[in-house]
């Protein structure tokens, strides 16, 4: 039944969570992140797809200041809750709608995991930088680790899933061209 449900509805679920996504990433890039940037000097959290190690943490919890580190928790981490979930359901939508019509759904059933797993190291990196950001002045060296390794992994699952579902899309396309000849 679920399945059907999304098989039926997943190129509105991929358009409607795709236009509150990007809508939000947009907010956050020209908004909140570039804000905490400018207060520290440096590249946030968020937007270092390699990690980061202690000293870089420290680095930017310092440089944020009080104010820095409240806006970042009650701004930026406010709205990447939603994030995450919207790129989600993109990619799993968009894989859907277009996977409906592949006979091997090995691959679709790929891109879903790597999408459910981009989204939850997403929020384990929003849950990391929150504990650094609460425990700051004694952040504890392997929560940094921890929540530099999430970023990491958020961003490959991320990048991999984003690829994968190109290649359905083309997959579909020529499955498309393949079933219009007569």
């Amino acid at each position: 039944m679920n399945n059907r449900i999304l098989s039926n509805h997943a190129g509105k679920i991929a358009i409607s969570s795709a236009l509150i996504g990007a809508s939000n990433y947009l907010l956050m890039i020209n908004v909140t992140l570039a804000h905490i940037e400018t207060v520290s000097g440096r590249v946030p959290f968020d937007m270092r797809p390699l990690g980061y190690g202690p000293t870089e943490a420290t680095t930017i919890l310092e440089a944020l200041g009080a104010d820095g580190r409240a806006y970042y928790l009650s701004h930026q981490i406010a709205l990447d809750t939603l994030y995450p979930a919207m790129l989600g359901l993109t990619l799993i939508g968009t894989i859907s709608w277009f996977g409906k019509r592949m006979p091997n759904r090995k691959l679709v059933r790929f891109g879903i995991a790597l999408s459910i797993g981009s989204a939850l190291f997403d929020y384990a990196e929003n849950l990391g930088i929150a504990v650094m950001i609460w425990s700051w002045p004694q952040v504890p060296d392997p929560l940094v680790y921890a929540t530099g390794t999430a970023t990491i992994l958020k961003s490959a699952l991320t990048s991999a899933a984003a690829l994968l579902t190109l290649l359905v899309g083309f997959s579909w396309a020529r499955l498309s061209k393949t079933v219009a000849r007569p």
